[in-house]
């Protein structure tokens, strides 16, 4: 991991940069980077269109993409791949197709600790379907309140009426990695036919995913938080799911045949993916998942996690009562998120100082509110570590942190 830092020009650029905002947003390796300018500077054209060779190739490289994701997340298919803008798109795609199998006397289950994307999202679905909204709360722990003598138990929550259950695999305030199976298998025990949706965006950066084991029905992610480019997301979805769920743009692309009087539409993913697509961004992302592949997910979760464990050891040593980390009482899996509180001073204050000397940290409610609101808290400060940070980094974080708490 010594070495990795290299790969990222950002670095070369700005040599005092302390980057740690990757839960937000992840820096680009030199080759992610390189793939994008080479479609753009040699094959630039449209997919699935034309029969030219540079169609050819853009159409290759655009779909190997999809083969490349299948793998990374052991989908059975990569015709359960799709392509959206981010894993928002994805939940709100989801949203807006699963409207019809809900009413009033529905249930939608979600945590307290979602992110808005995957919060907000099913709110207003519930709304406008009557259906009933339901929230799993956390416990003293700040774990989610779903154990019971010790084992995993969501018989509180899921009910027979229940229709989905929308829950993130890893939290982007407490960084906690849920246990997913788990919580999977106690869901189905009580209704099988519950859909399972799953917003791993902040997994897909740091941890082996594997839908086949997992057995949820849907799964989101981002590009941008694994090192690939912006405006990039994805949806996995069982295939027969996804053949039985309704278009959710129109246009071209997604049809089958267009008559005055009406329109057949294309199987999945296809049915799925109207108009152009963001292409270099697509075929960055094939780029981004082999770069991380080859560092390996494993080495990158145990990299971060040492540090955000020294940050923590170094934060109580220096600051005592006076700084709240949230979320220390779990024994669960983490990634190497790190959030915080100084008390007096507020988060705003804290972040900006830190930019000055060149220290990125998140500042603010991480678009999760009411998980804030449940810990009694307006915002709270997020340092959040990747595989090109280091050591020297955290030093500097705490120095810059000393300042911070000197001149409040």
């Amino acid at each position: 991991m010594l070495n990795i830092k290299n790969n990222f020009p950002i670095f070369k650029k700005h040599q005092d940069l302390v980057y740690l905002d990757s839960a937000s947003s992840s820096l680009k390796p030199q080759s992610v980077i390189n793939a994008i300018n080479e479609y753009n500077s040699s094959y630039s054209v449209n997919v699935h269109r034309g029969l030219y060779p540079l169609a050819e190739k853009a159409s290759l490289e655009y779909e190997e993409t999809r083969d490349v994701v299948a793998k990374f997340i052991n989908a059975p298919s990569k015709d359960e791949i799709i392509f959206t803008r981010n894993a928002t798109e994805s939940l709100n795609l989801l949203g807006y197709t699963l409207e019809k199998e809900l009413n009033s006397q529905s249930e939608i289950v979600i945590t307290i600790a979602e992110h808005h994307a995957n919060f907000v999202t099913w709110q207003q679905v519930a709304k406008k379907t009557r259906a009933t909204f339901s929230l799993i709360d956390i416990d003293e722990n700040t774990d989610l309140d779903i154990y019971r003598n010790g084992k995993v138990d969501l018989s509180m929550y899921v009910s027979s009426n229940t229709k989905i259950v929308a829950l993130h695999y890893i939290s982007n305030v407490l960084g906690r990695v849920q246990p997913l199976n788990e919580i999977i298998r106690s869901i189905r025990a009580i209704n099988p036919h519950v859909y399972i949706i799953v917003d791993a965006a902040q997994a897909s950066p740091h941890h082996v995913i594997d839908v086949r084991e997992l057995d949820c029905d849907f799964l989101v992610f981002s590009s941008h938080k694994m090192c690939g480019p912006t405006g990039v997301g994805v949806l996995w979805g069982k295939k027969a799911l996804l053949e039985k769920l309704p278009p959710f743009l129109f246009g071209g692309d997604m049809i089958d045949e267009v008559f005055t009087d009406h329109s057949t539409f294309a199987k999945a993913p296809g049915k799925f993916e109207a108009g152009t697509p963001d292409i270099s961004g697509v075929i960055g992302l094939k780029t981004a998942i082999e770069f991380l592949t080859d560092v390996g997910l494993e080495k990158i979760q145990e990299h971060e996690m040492r540090l955000a464990e020294l940050t923590i050891e170094k934060m109580k040593k220096a600051f005592g009562e006076s700084i709240r980390i949230i979320g220390q009482g779990s024994t669960l899996d983490r990634i190497g998120v790190v959030s915080f509180t100084f008390e007096g001073i507020h988060p705003h204050d804290v972040a900006g100082m830190l930019g000055e000397e060149h220290i990125c940290i998140r500042a603010g409610h991480h678009c999760a509110m009411p998980l804030h609101t449940r810990l009694g808290i307006n915002t709270s400060n997020r340092a959040s570590f990747y595989l090109y940070n280091n050591e020297e980094d955290v030093e500097k974080l705490i120095e810059g942190l000393r300042k911070v708490k000197k001149i409040l």
